[in-house]
């Protein structure tokens, strides 16, 4: 019998609406959430994240098939959709619940995420700020956050999918 393998993968890239977005129109990924992740509080509330005194990233969750994607391809998305020169921010979002981080699974996916940063260091104008981390604790958010833009019959809120739809 042929089983279907699930890896997870996270990424906090600004905004978690956009970032989603991105992620579900790609084939192989077979979910998402966005949540929060990366800080100190349990059970975070949205209000409570954005004050800034969690510690936590807006975050997006992806289970995807590495049947039909890789871990390098989700990556070049997670690139492709922010600025990862931007220091605990995008665009007009700003604050810590907007940094650039990589939380990795396994250690493959570290070297993974390290490899990429170095990469999208050497075409970058700027220092990479973008964090790579163990992944640890994930948070979904409210329900009213799941899917948030397509709910809304939008493309895209996220600096870097508006960069790309206007094109």
């Amino acid at each position: 019998m042929n089983e279907t393998r699930n890896d997870k993968a996270t990424f906090a890239a600004g905004c978690f609406w956009g970032v989603e977005a991105a992620f579900r129109r790609l084939d192989g990924v077979t979910a998402t959430r966005v949540g929060y992740t990366g800080g100190t509080v349990e059970d975070p509330s949205y209000e409570l994240v954005c004050s800034g005194g969690t510690g936590h990233a807006e975050a997006l969750e992806v289970t995807f098939d590495p049947q039909r994607i890789s871990y390098d391809d989700l990556l070049k998305v997670f690139w492709a959709e922010h600025d990862p020169t931007q220091l605990n921010r995008q665009g007009w979002d700003v604050g810590s619940q907007y940094r650039s981080a990589i939380f990795f699974h396994t250690p493959e996916q570290e070297l993974s995420a390290q490899r990429s940063k170095a990469e999208a260091q050497g075409g970058t104008i700027g220092r990479v700020v973008t964090e790579i981390l163990p992944a640890g604790q994930f948070y979904q958010a409210e329900d009213y956050h799941q899917q948030y833009l397509e709910k809304r019959g939008q493309a895209a809120c996220h600096v870097g999918l508006r960069r790309v739809a206007s094109g």
